[in-house]
């Protein structure tokens, strides 16, 4: 293997996956696969692979989308990126990928990697009391306990990750003054012992309040660091003053060129104001156009159909995207009215098994197909469309049935499904067939 240390843990953004069985593999058990043999596996950094399912267009009854062709392909891969795409070559000295459908990898884009239950001893959510503040000072008694351990916990999260697909997240991580920098700290070192088969870009995130425990003089650390994005929590009901919190995060980003990416609970009138005034505030500062996001943000779903649509554009015209764990019930999004007005919309599976969420499958895939069901996205077209929420936005065909992925140069980073098309897998949460290789690197 070459040597990767001038390869920064955000080139992972890169990283490919490909699937094998619910079973995540990295590059040295490659050959454990029954995909691999020692004559096929890589040759000077090159993989071939034959029996390819790919789609290519969309069939049309009455003028309705009504099916996905797909057909079987040949493709090579060559230090990260594809480089041959051509008709199959069912002889070819390669892998056989046995029909399976090739989609993009998918990206968890709101998770807390550093902060989970997950690989250890198994705890259900204990009964919550106080509210948002409640849990801070639940928080600040067991996060020392959990830190011991959080880099092996967080890495164990990161193979359920894989094996669902998911070669990429977005990570919040606490910054706080009880675990000052140390979760951040422990969470880089899990990242970079899985670097080579999943990337991520993290989020300074102050759980416990910007002020509320005096957390900026941390965030000003962390901001230092190899961090990506500046967090934020529901700055009235934490620290009582939506314009001081917001002034802060914003003046950190734009001092260390950093995007934004705030948790949004609260579903009263201060919602309303810290999105507007969010808004306002991206609108002065026009360099965090697209690097600003509000996570959750529930005051969406509570407003009425009119407002929705009013603040759903000015969210597109600032280029603000929204990052939803798709709730349901109650608390269904206007997600169908964010893409009316091209507002970005990501998901994530956010806590998983932790002392705020007992559940979580770790599948994004799966979230697209609860969005699905939620707004009777049920025709092919509207399934195939849903897929996007599960790859950041990459879809394989276009609106019109037109291939845009994958392409000759495109980074090899795409999944294998047990599905026909992506309407079907997403529509029955096709099982994610799951092998992990990082593109950047010559194995």
């Amino acid at each position: 293997m070459t040597s990767d240390n001038n390869i920064s843990r955000k080139d992972f953004i890169k990283n490919s996956a490909w699937a094998m069985a619910g079973l995540t593999l990295i590059p040295n058990i490659m050959a454990a696969s029954p995909f691999f043999d020692e004559k096929n596996i890589w040759t000077k950094g090159k993989l071939s692979l034959k029996n390819v399912r790919l789609e290519t267009g969309f069939e049309y009854q009455e003028g309705e989308v009504a099916s996905t062709k797909t057909d079987l392909f040949y493709i090579e891969v060559e230090h990260g990126k594809i480089t041959k795409i051509i008709p199959n070559q069912p002889n070819a000295k390669a892998v056989d990928a046995k029909g399976l459908l090739m989609l993009p990898a998918f990206k968890d884009m709101h998770i807390h990697l550093d902060k989970t239950l997950y690989g250890d001893q198994w705890q259900a959510v204990r009964k919550r009391t106080g509210g948002i503040k409640g849990m801070i000072e639940l928080e600040q008694k067991i996060l020392p306990e959990m830190l011991k351990n959080s880099t092996f916990k967080a890495e164990k999260l990161i193979e359920l990750l894989q094996s669902k697909g998911t070669s990429y997240a977005r990570s919040h991580v606490n910054i706080e003054p009880t675990s000052k920098l140390q979760s951040l700290k422990n969470l880089q070192k899990a990242l970079e012992n899985k670097k080579k088969g999943f990337g991520a870009e993290l989020v300074a995130f102050p759980q416990h309040g910007v002020f509320y425990t005096d957390s900026a003089p941390y965030l000003k650390e962390a901001a230092k660091m190899d961090i990506d994005f500046i967090g934020g929590v529901d700055p009235f009901n934490i620290d009582g003053n939506i314009e001081k919190v917001m002034d802060f995060t914003v003046q950190l980003a734009l001092d260390h060129q950093k995007g934004i990416d705030i948790h949004l609970h609260e579903t009263g009138d201060s919602g309303l104001k810290t999105v507007e005034y969010l808004i306002k505030k991206v609108n002065e500062n026009p360099s965090l156009k697209g690097k600003t996001y509000l996570s959750h943000c529930f005051i969406l779903a509570k407003l009425e159909s009119t407002k929705q649509e009013e603040i759903a554009e000015k969210l597109a015209d600032a280029q603000i995207g929204i990052v939803s764990t798709i709730p349901f019930g109650r608390m269904i999004m206007p997600i169908p009215t964010l893409y009316k007005h091209n507002v970005t919309v990501l998901t994530g599976n956010d806590s998983i098994v932790d002392h705020w969420n007992t559940f979580g499958t770790g599948s994004v895939l799966e979230k697209a197909n609860l969005m699905a069901q939620l707004y009777g996205y049920s025709t092919e077209f509207l399934l195939s469309r849903s897929l996007k929420l599960a790859t950041g936005n990459i879809l394989p065909l276009d609106d019109k049935g037109g291939q845009q992925w994958p392409k000759t140069g495109d980074k090899a980073d795409f999944v294998l499904l047990n599905a026909s098309c992506s309407a079907e897998a997403v529509s029955r949460i096709s099982t994610v067939e799951s092998l992990v290789h990082q593109g950047n690197v010559v194995f």
